[in-house]
């Protein structure tokens, strides 16, 4: 979808239903058909089912994956619906469409497809840690739990699904609008995201607790409350950092609500994980996975601009053996590149002293670079913006791009560099040193990372340059393998 014109709500909703997700549409009308306290829709479910091949493939895997004590393996739809009951094949059915359409685009851009895909794991492990917190409840309010907390954010989700480049011009100003991005969201689209799942709930029929859910977010109800505390729990472990305090308080209301003491309530919620983690292979969605995170240590509610403390005796080369580690311990638990740029460029800082480092990201059909992650020399965020047209004239930055080599500039004035450097260049580089360096995923080059220094008298030497082009290369091959497994 590639119009950008302002829409209203309802507009978004039949946009969104009819014409980019019509799969869940249709599922979700065929579903609604089917009576949850009716037995004898039963057959009628199973027959409905069977004329989709994925989705009975699919169910069958869930139905095995769902220990019963007692029951042999599962070989039919039928068997399936006896087994789970009628509410939880709609639930399974629904999930598995919403995740099959909703991961349906191959070409969506990076930055969207961190938003969707991190935004898809949080929900499908919401719906799994509301349903945790009824154990004593019918298995017809656990499903109706697990759905509503599952769907709580799916106008959200659509809408990066849906949301063409719309979408992504919005995903790239989040770091910019990162403490008030839903307002930044809603002033784009021209509707909230709660409006969105309120629209989308409505025309798909879903469960009237998702519905009063999101109409009545404040409603004391212990349903509405487990909706509530699974959405929210499920978000602070996908980002803790400087949420500590929210997520203890967050811990203890989970707690008393379940009537367990909380060093019970996390081995529950490990559990619920492992579960999650082995469905979501199930629904053939083993990229979301890696997107389920352990529960947060004290370590881990650092704010992610914080610059470590570092040891007074902590060698350069012992920094950056230190660093090319966390990257490929990162490998085994993320695949937000946001996560791995951020990670080196701050790393690199503390091992190089750089005065700043940045991220420079390709736009508007690569004509342009932005900067979109930007550190001191304190290792912290800095307000430094910059927009630099690579297109219209030959320099140095379309080079590196280009020829795919890391380059060196000590002095930009020098007959080598001066006619690579534009107005805009100049006033980057700042009478100052430089390295650019190339960053790519596969053959596909995403921008550069630049590393300066202002110190005109004091040149990068040639070993700091093959020290920090290693270091990129390394986060290069991680960006490949993470993208690409």
């Amino acid at each position: 979808m590639e119009d950008n014109e302002a829409k209203t709500t309802e507009q978004w909703i039949d946009i969104i239903a009819h014409n980019e997700l019509p799969a869940i549409t249709s599922t979700a009308l065929m579903l609604d058909k089917f009576s949850n306290d009716d037995k004898s829709s039963l057959p009628k479910l199973s027959e409905a089912i069977l004329h989709d091949q994925a989705l009975s493939s699919c169910l069958l895997k869930v139905a095995n994956n769902i220990q019963h004590i007692g029951v042999n393996k599962v070989t039919t739809v039928s068997r399936a619906t006896v087994i789970l009951g009628i509410q939880a094949v709609k639930n399974i059915c629904l999930t598995a469409k919403l995740v099959s359409s909703l991961l349906a685009s191959k070409s969506l851009d990076i930055n969207v497809y961190n938003e969707l895909t991190q935004l898809m794991a949080n929900s499908f492990y919401a719906g799994m840690l509301a349903k945790m917190m009824v154990p004593h409840y019918s298995d017809e309010i656990q499903e109706e739990v697990y759905l509503a907390a599952m769907l709580y954010r799916i106008g959200e989700t659509a809408f990066w699904s849906s949301g063409g480049q719309l979408a992504e011009q919005i995903a790239a100003q989040r770091e910019e609008h990162s403490l008030d991005f839903d307002s930044y969201c809603k002033q784009q689209i021209g509707s909230s995201f709660n409006d969105l799942s309120r629209g989308l709930a409505a025309t798909w029929n879903l469960s009237d607790l998702l519905i009063k859910a999101l109409d009545q977010p404040t409603a004391r109800t212990n349903e509405i409350k487990t909706i509530y505390f699974a959405d929210k729990l499920s978000s602070i472990i996908a980002t803790p950092a400087d949420r500590e305090d929210e997520y203890n308080q967050l811990l203890e209301n989970i707690a008393d609500l379940m009537g367990i003491n909380q060093r019970q309530l996390k081995v529950r919620i490990e559990h619920t994980r492992e579960q999650a983690c082995q469905l979501l292979s199930s629904y053939g969605a083993e990229d979301l996975t890696e997107r389920l995170k352990e529960l947060p240590r004290s370590r881990d509610f650092v704010q992610a601009n914080h610059a470590e403390v570092i040891e007074s005796d902590m060698s350069k080369e012992k920094y950056l053996l230190d660093t090319f580690m966390k990257l490929t311990q990162l490998m085994k638990s993320s695949k937000d590149l946001n996560e791995y740029l951020q990670l080196t460029l701050v790393e690199s800082v503390k091992a190089f002293a750089w005065q700043r480092c940045s991220f420079f990201m390709l736009v508007d059909d690569k004509k342009f670079v932005k900067s979109r992650f930007v550190y001191n020399q304190d290792a912290e965020k800095d307000p430094y913006k910059a927009r630099i047209n690579i297109s219209e004239h030959d320099n140095v930055i379309a080079r590196v791009l280009k020829e795919n080599k890391p380059v060196l500039i000590n002095d930009h004035k020098n007959a080598q560099w001066r006619d690579l450097f534009t107005e805009q260049l100049t006033d980057l580089i700042l009478d100052g040193q430089m390295i650019l360096v190339p960053i790519h995923i596969g053959n596909k080059n995403i921008g550069v990372v630049c590393a300066q220094n202002f110190h005109d008298e004091q040149e990068i030497s040639v070993q700091d340059f093959k020290q920090f082009t290693g270091l990129i290369e390394h986060l290069n091959m991680c960006l490949t393998m993470i993208m690409l497994r």
